[in-house]
């Protein structure tokens, strides 16, 4: 794709997402704060139910064409009226721009390097890019199958129009990251108190320390989980009196959530437990049986993307194995080995090392601390001692969910050392953290002596000491947020810039990044040789990195040749691929096939039943 058609696809998709924006701000009346994340995850929805009728490509251009159409009628009517647009920017907006375009430069920068990228997120889209249409039970590329793919369909969807770049997956999932920050900060009533946006600023700020596995800077969905919840409470406390647009504008967000993981569902719960709360609480007793219909519509609508993943694995997928099914599982665990697993997931939640157990204590001692200064100074009504409980049950419940996935259906060798746990705990503690940061945003808005529009913008503090003291707090509070995020933007940097040491840099350079027409997969088969240097063949990293570049199924992985072995190992394979060489490997080589052994890409072919290797260089066959 040629930078011009980049460039003139690039505008019609922002042209197609404004469309849809604009009319559901004409149609719905939605505050601007959630449209962007309301759009994304209907877009998302929409696609990915394109691709489970098998119609994704077709389904794609229909959806970005109903946006353009809505953009170019939405437009017009706008340059009637005079005057056609107005156009207004606060502080807030100023600073969230700048550290929106700031991080978007990082990830049009960086390239995918986290092991899951290469096992599932990325090759599933590649492969969707490449086929247009979902992965079937004949790809021989996508090992974990069950895995839903709403993320992966809005993924395809930019990537479709923009581009097949690492970076631009990259920058559609950020989209997605943003909007939802974006949608918390509508929460706030009163606009004009800054300092509501920089504590909560430093609230979303301060959410970064505890994804440090789980960062923008790559394709998986454990940070997107407890944000798309946090996104969902915002719009449910904004608009728990208007209970018709309190339903419609969670919609998308849960159902999308329904297919994000496979413990997306238990996130999507969690947000719609916390709308329902919040109508049933605000409706008056004339209301209930209105709030109760569409509660009922919405549960069912939500659901709908789920059950359709669902029907996916019981007919298109039918058979295939799911990593985590029960049914599937090759033994019962012993009580022995459950006890290990207990004692071990005992350990791990309560050790204070941590970055998770660490976050849980730190946000519970200051929570605590707010509410005891409330009760005995402030003497607010506020919420958050409910919140605190509300939470902490949730965080319970979810980590003895998190117990039976280890015991009941994960794999023993991968439950034996809690795989995943750093990352199933980051996602609840986000969730944890956020609602927090966001229940303590409305009790301190709440506690103004004044509200915005009784005063004069001059007056509208209690005394001058009061309006210092504000003064002051906007201060700390944009300071701490700033270096937080500075932080996080060091870590992502220092990610780029270490990237050319990585190890899907050094297959990059050898094989390229290859992409076939029609999607047809490279039947050839493939060994890789490097060192085991951190298990970096051992845990098959090298195998599903080389699957990704290569789009070939078949490649396998040695970090040691064997000389007794050597020609009948290599005679198995079309193509010897040395990604890191060392003397070992350089020695053998050299003397049994005549070969320098230095990294590239060697063609295996038999001549008078000896395995000959030639050397064809970097970059693909």
């Amino acid at each position: 794709m040629t930078i011009i058609f980049r460039v003139v696809f690039t505008l019609l998709l922002a042209c197609s997402f404004l469309g849809y924006m604009l009319l559901t701000r004409k149609v719905i009346g939605m505050r601007w704060e959630f449209i962007p994340v309301f759009v994304f995850s209907a877009v998302a929805c929409m696609v990915y139910f394109c691709g489970l009728a098998h119609i994704l490509f077709a389904g794609s251009i229909v959806v970005m064409a109903a946006g353009l159409t809505a953009s170019g009628i939405l437009l017009v009517q706008r340059l009637k009226r005079k005057p056609p647009f107005k156009i207004s920017f606060s502080l807030f907006h100023f600073f969230w721009i700048g550290g929106v375009l700031l991080f978007f430069s990082l990830l049009l920068r960086s390239e995918l390097i986290h092991y899951d990228n290469f096992s599932h997120w990325a090759i599933v889209v590649k492969q969707m890019l490449s086929t247009n249409m979902f992965p079937t039970a004949d790809s021989q590329l996508i090992d974990f199958k069950n895995y839903p793919l709403g993320i992966s369909a809005f993924l395809y969807y930019v990537c479709r129009f923009v581009g097949h770049d690492q970076q631009v997956m990259l920058v559609a999932q950020g989209m997605l990251i943003f909007s939802c920050f974006y949608a918390m900060f509508g929460i706030i009533s009163e606009k004009k108190r800054f300092l509501l946006y920089a504590f909560l600023g430093l609230g979303c700020a301060s959410l970064s320390l505890f994804n440090i596995t789980i960062r923008i800077n790559n394709l998986l969905v454990d940070f997107l989980l407890p944000i798309y919840t946090l996104a969902i409470f915002a719009m449910a406390y904004y608009y728990r009196a208007d209970h018709k647009r309190a339903f419609i504008s969670v919609l998308p967000l849960a159902g999308l959530l329904t297919v994000t993981k496979s413990t997306g569902i238990i996130f999507a719960v969690i947000g719609l437990l916390f709308l329902l709360y919040m109508v049933f609480s605000h409706g008056g007793a004339t209301a209930k049986r209105r709030i109760l219909a569409f509660s009922v519509i919405t549960l069912l609508v939500a659901v709908l993307p789920y059950i359709g993943w669902s029907w996916r694995m019981n007919t298109d997928l039918n058979g295939v194995t799911n990593k985590f099914d029960i049914q599937n599982m090759p033994e019962e665990k012993t009580a022995v080995q459950v006890q290990k697993i207990v004692t071990l997931f005992l350990r791990s939640s309560t050790d204070i090392t941590t970055r998770s157990a660490m976050g849980i204590l730190a946000f519970n001692l200051v929570a605590i601390a707010a509410i005891i200064f409330n009760a005995f100074v402030l003497k607010k009504k506020w919420r958050l001692w409910k919140a605190l409980i509300a939470l902490d049950a949730v965080l319970v419940l979810y980590y003895v969910g998190i117990l039976g996935l280890y015991i009941f259906s994960m794999p023993l060798d991968e439950a034996l050392w809690l795989a995943g746990f750093e990352r199933y705990t980051s996602s609840i503690v986000v969730l944890f953290a956020g609602g927090l940061v966001l229940t303590a945003t409305v009790d301190i808005e709440n506690s103004f002596y004044y509200r915005v529009g009784q005063m004069p913008d001059g007056h509208a503090f209690y005394d001058a000491k009061s309006k210092r003291l504000y003064q002051q707090g906007v201060l700390v509070c944009m300071a701490l947020a700033i270096t937080l995020l500075l932080s996080e933007y060091n870590g992502i940097l220092s990610t780029i810039q270490s990237y050319n040491t990585s190890l899907p840099h050094k297959i990059k350079i050898v094989t390229g990044d290859r992409w076939y027409g029609n999607g047809k997969e490279d039947e050839s088969r493939y060994l890789f040789y490097a060192p085991d240097k951190d298990a970096q063949v051992t845990n098959f990293y090298m195998q599903y990195a080389g699957r990704y570049f290569l789009y070939a199924p078949k490649v396998d992985g040695i970090c040691l040749f064997y000389e007794d072995n050597m020609e009948n190992l290599l005679s198995s394979y079309d193509y010897l691929i040395i990604v890191e060489s060392d003397t070992s490997a350089r020695y053998l080589l050299r003397k049994h096939y005549g070969v320098t052994g230095k990294e590239g890409i060697y063609r295996i072919v038999s001549r008078e039943g000896q395995a000959v290797l030639i050397l064809e260089g970097s970059g693909g066959k």
